[in-house]
């Protein structure tokens, strides 16, 4: 199920009380219950996507529970419409403290069929717009306050996946881009974690082969279940509290223990 029974944060209504928090692809999935979980424990939140209507409901959705949410329609892999969209924020809510880079995409085939041009356009949004918008937001806040807390996502299992091996090299850059940060600018007081998930059922899931593949799926993870995204996004949102203040260049795994058990399914026959 997309939402655990019952489940209920567990942080504070003030852990993150006074920081502005940006997450992109913050419309749907894990991004959207990051932006969510980020704002019910104090935060003002911007958040960015190609899409205004889910931009648009998730917007709808804080306000209404009294959060104050910018969001705005932005092609992350635009230069100019990331300072565009950082503009906007800087002139409502104020400087950044949290970005969590959350947009991103892939396209499932086999490795034989993916191109250049496939492998280029995976990796333009998961890793080349990345850097932009996570360079943009040190530059103008993070690196002359002192201080900033970044998040990316990548997946699990690390080793990579079959089917989308162009996008698990891109989000395995993402785990050296965290630790990067963590050589180079913990100088500045910035801290940066990979997110590894796992079988996650979101909406995006889902369209690779719908609930029964999701269900076949969770029978290989030690844990026998998908995970939510409401469970990633209170990861992330602890991690950029106080609780997290220590932690830095890691990439922490949330995959109800997938990539400690490895595949769980046998290799293919070998072709004649």
């Amino acid at each position: 199920m997309a939402d655990l029974e019952g489940f209920r944060s567990p942080l504070s209504s003030n852990a993150n009380l006074g920081k502005v928090a940006i997450v992109t692809g913050g419309g749907t999935g894990i991004g959207r219950a990051t932006a969510r979980e980020l704002a019910r424990s104090g935060a003002k939140v911007a958040i960015c996507g190609r899409r205004s209507g889910p931009l648009e409901a998730v917007r709808e959705e804080l306000a209404a529970a009294g959060h104050d949410c910018l969001a705005v329609p932005t092609d992350v892999r635009e230069s100019e419409q990331v300072r565009s969209f950082l503009d906007r924020v800087d002139e409502r809510l104020g400087a950044v403290d949290v970005l969590v880079n959350s947009a991103g995409g892939q396209f499932d085939a086999a490795l034989e069929d993916i191109s250049l041009k496939g492998l280029r356009a995976v990796h333009r949004l998961n890793v080349d717009a990345t850097w932009d918008v996570t360079q943009q937001v040190a530059a103008r806040w993070m690196i002359p306050h002192r201080s900033g807390f970044v998040a990316f996502v990548g997946f699990s299992p690390r080793r990579g996946m079959p089917t989308v091996i162009h996008s698990s090299m891109a989000r395995s850059a993402l785990e050296t881009f965290a630790a990067g940060i963590a050589l180079e600018w913990s100088k500045y007081g910035i801290r940066a974690v990979c997110i590894a998930p796992g079988l996650i059922q979101t909406e995006g899931m889902l369209r690779y082969g719908g609930q029964a593949l999701i269900d076949e799926l969770a029978k290989q993870v030690p844990m026998k279940r998908a995970g939510s995204a409401e469970e990633v996004g209170s990861m992330i949102a602890f991690l950029a509290s106080p609780g997290g203040a220590y932690l830095t260049g890691a990439t922490i795994t949330i995959d109800g223990g997938a990539d400690s058990w490895g595949m769980g399914m046998p290799p293919p026959d070998l072709e004649a």
